[in-house]
């Protein structure tokens, strides 16, 4: 396997421990800073809506620069705000640090997607693509629950130095391996978000951040809505971290097959189906542990099952402009765990921890009418295409 390939999976590996291990170390986080559990989840919120507003506006204002060099100024600077979080006295000081880190991922995702389409020939780009991101996928698997114990068994500052080093690593790799990449066309930030425009894209992008809103609440408050379960048992949290993220990679693995061979709708419709049903569950579900156990199997599959059919969506809708729509699908998800901790930690104040899932719900449910709508938007182009072929017929 490209080595070159294998140093940019490790970073987007950081960049999705970085996105996840907070849940599984938030009380801790909480104690230490004197703050409720709600509020310690805004460091995710802080991280995600600064990876999803700064993504598309770096994408077009660094266009110029080498992909090495900005690949290794992403690293250390997302290394340094991890260092930074390690460190921080207060929890302003903390908030800001994820600022700096969500400013890093920004730069370095599409940055390393993109380097890797390009370091390779034509024939074996969906592969690197595929390698690159699986980065971040293993990353629920064994970055988060690894993390989790760590900050369990030690301090929580230990989870944003693994972090930090994991990110190190992956610079001295790109800095060792990596040769200079072509730079490639630049896109204006008015190009990048123009796909929106098209209805089909645009509800597609809504039932994102909406089922994205929906499932988070549970993963970010994880240690409270299923503290039950958990009973504070560290090693246990990260067991069922690692059962979620390797339910998930499995079937996100699955579920790209399947869309190529049955199309995406049966797909996000069933998934979306099961996701809510989970929701309205987990009050009793995650009221122990044997209960727990097969009811985070179908979050995992579900919640990361649903991201492959919904890009092979966006791609049949706008082929042309496909690294794009991908593009703002990544922000949307970041969207989706912003308004997912801001909710949630409401929601705990309101109807409690153990509650979250029946506001999740809600979100699912309307993403789900927001899928249905682009179906409709999108066969309605295609009858309107068939007609216009067979005139020209």
């Amino acid at each position: 396997m490209d080595r070159r390939l294998l140093v940019l999976a490790l970073g987007m590996f950081a960049l999705g421990t970085d996105s996840f291990v907070v849940a599984g170390v938030l009380p801790e986080i909480s104690n230490t800073f004197h703050v409720n559990i709600g509020v310690a989840g805004q460091l995710t919120t802080a991280y995600a809506i600064t990876y999803a507003l700064m993504a598309p506006i770096i994408a077009a204002a660094a266009a110029h620069v080498p992909r090495r060099r900005m690949l290794l100024i992403a690293l250390a600077l997302f290394s340094f705000a991890n260092l930074f979080t390690a460190s921080a006295p207060t929890f302003p000081i903390a908030i800001a640090s994820r600022i700096l880190a969500g400013i890093g991922a920004a730069m370095f995702a599409p940055t390393a997607t993109g380097a890797a389409a390009s370091i390779v020939v034509p024939e074996r780009r969906g592969q690197a693509l595929s390698i690159v991101i699986a980065g971040l996928t293993f990353a629920t698997a064994l970055g988060a629950p690894i993390g989790a114990v760590i900050g369990g068994l030690g301090d929580w500052r230990w989870t944003m130095v693994f972090v930090s080093a994991l990110a190190a690593v992956s610079a001295l790799g790109v800095g060792l391996l990596l040769a200079e990449v072509p730079i490639p066309p630049k896109i204006s930030l008015r190009a990048r978000i123009a796909p929106v425009a098209d209805p089909r894209v645009a509800l597609t992008l809504l039932c994102t951040w909406l089922y994205q809103s929906g499932h988070f609440m549970i993963y970010t408050y994880f240690t409270v809505v299923f503290d039950r379960a958990i009973d504070h048992n560290t090693l246990l949290t990260g067991a069922l971290l690692v059962l979620w993220g390797t339910s998930g990679s499995l079937s996100n693995l699955v579920a790209g097959r399947l869309s190529d061979t049955m199309g995406s709708r049966k797909l996000v419709l069933g998934m979306l189906v099961l996701l809510v049903a989970f929701l309205l569950t987990v009050s009793w579900t995650g009221a122990n542990l044997w209960m727990t156990i097969p009811a985070l199997v179908i979050y995992g599959a579900t919640s990361w099952g649903l991201l492959a059919p919904q890009q092979h969506r966006l791609v049949a809708v706008a082929p042309q402009t496909a690294p794009v729509v991908l593009g703002l699908n990544t922000s949307c998800t970041y969207l989706g765990v912003t308004t997912a901790g801001i909710v949630g930690a409401v929601g705990i104040r309101s109807v409690g921890a153990h509650n979250l899932g029946y506001l999740g719900a809600i979100g699912v449910l309307v993403a789900l009418i927001f899928a249905e709508l682009a179906t409709w938007k999108i066969n309605a182009s295609n009858n309107v295409r068939r007609s216009e072929d067979l005139a020209a017929a």
